[in-house]
């Protein structure tokens, strides 16, 4: 889940249409419930995180965890991949990451954060970023980001992928390919003592190659004890974002990259973002620590995969 940040002038890119038809809100199903024994974030019953007070840099005993909770994310986002098929809603989606958060001891850290009410993000088409799931199916051709975040052991770990359906247009497939390799770019420029704004210089960089635009609404994030500290880590290049990276921090890039202008609006819900010119867009994430040599993913199993790279081709099914 991205944490939000206003600010800068989009430019404008390739031209493809937009995306038709648009995407419209469903209906919502209610909140599911999660088992008491499972251990809850400081915000689940208010919904309010308030202030961040954690260290940027986390502890041996926090980073222990973190790995523990990042693996999970990551068998979440992958068993959320394998259930994927054309004509399932987005509902669907969520009752899957539900069911296999609990099962793993953790609780879904976006249900209540902030009042929302789902157990994980879905984001269609020209969707950016925090789309509720609901009652529209999923249609041959679509696109769809499914953002999961998982606490366990006081800890939040917090990944996402673009995943592809069936008959999916050129330009989209190109979107997707692009702005994975875009963090991948992102996680490289990652090294101890550079300013944070190598990162977005990296992301930006390949966007522009590409003629993709970069949201700049949406960042990463600093994340461990708290979902979202107060660590900011723009897509783009950014001269103010000069923070120094440290051994032992904790965030997440995610960059989001568009077809067309990356000006963002926002639904009546207050949650979901779109593009404003109907375009489409793509996301990935990871939730890193910085190492010695750069950067050690965390939202990997135990072997190292994810999502990104085992979902390159479109679903079939």
């Amino acid at each position: 889940m991205a944490k939000r940040k206003r600010q800068g002038s989009p430019r404008a890119v390739i031209d493809v249409p937009p995306s038709d038809p648009p995407v419209r809100p469903g209906l919502l199903s209610p909140p599911r419930p999660v088992p008491r024994h499972i251990e809850r974030p400081p915000y689940a019953r208010t919904g309010d995180p308030g202030p961040s007070v954690s260290s940027l840099v986390r502890t041996p005993e926090e980073l222990a965890a973190m790995r523990r909770a990042g693996r999970l994310a990551a068998e979440v986002l992958i068993v959320a991949g394998e259930n994927l098929r054309v004509g399932m809603t987005t509902d669907e989606i969520d009752r899957i990451v539900h069911e296999a958060t609990i099962e793993r001891g953790g609780y879904p850290s976006p249900l209540g954060y902030r009042g929302y009410p789902k157990s994980v993000c879905t984001s269609v088409n020209e969707v950016i970023c925090h789309g509720i799931p609901d009652s529209r199916p999923l249609a041959d051709g679509d696109i769809v980001n499914i953002d999961v975040t998982l606490y366990i052991d006081g800890v939040h770990g917090d990944t996402s992928a673009t995943f592809m359906l069936g008959d999916v247009d050129e330009h989209s497939q190109r979107l997707v390919a692009e702005t994975r390799n875009a963090l991948e770019l992102g996680i490289a420029a990652v090294r101890p003592g550079a300013p944070v704004n190598v990162i977005g210089r990296a992301i930006e960089s390949h966007a522009r190659r590409h003629g993709l635009g970069v949201v700049r609404e949406f960042i990463g994030h600093g994340i461990g004890t708290e979902f979202h500290s107060r660590l900011q880590i723009p897509h783009y290049h950014d001269r103010r974002a000069t923070t120094r990276l440290e051994e032992g921090m904790t965030f997440t890039i995610e960059p989001m990259l568009t077809l067309g202008r990356p000006d963002v609006a926002m639904w009546d819900d207050e949650w979901t973002a779109v593009t404003l010119d109907g375009r489409r867009t793509a996301q990935f994430e990871h939730t890193l620590v910085v190492t010695p040599e750069g950067a050690e993913k965390l939202t990997v199993t135990a072997d190292g995969t994810c999502a990104h790279e085992l979902f390159t081709e479109p679903v079939r099914r």
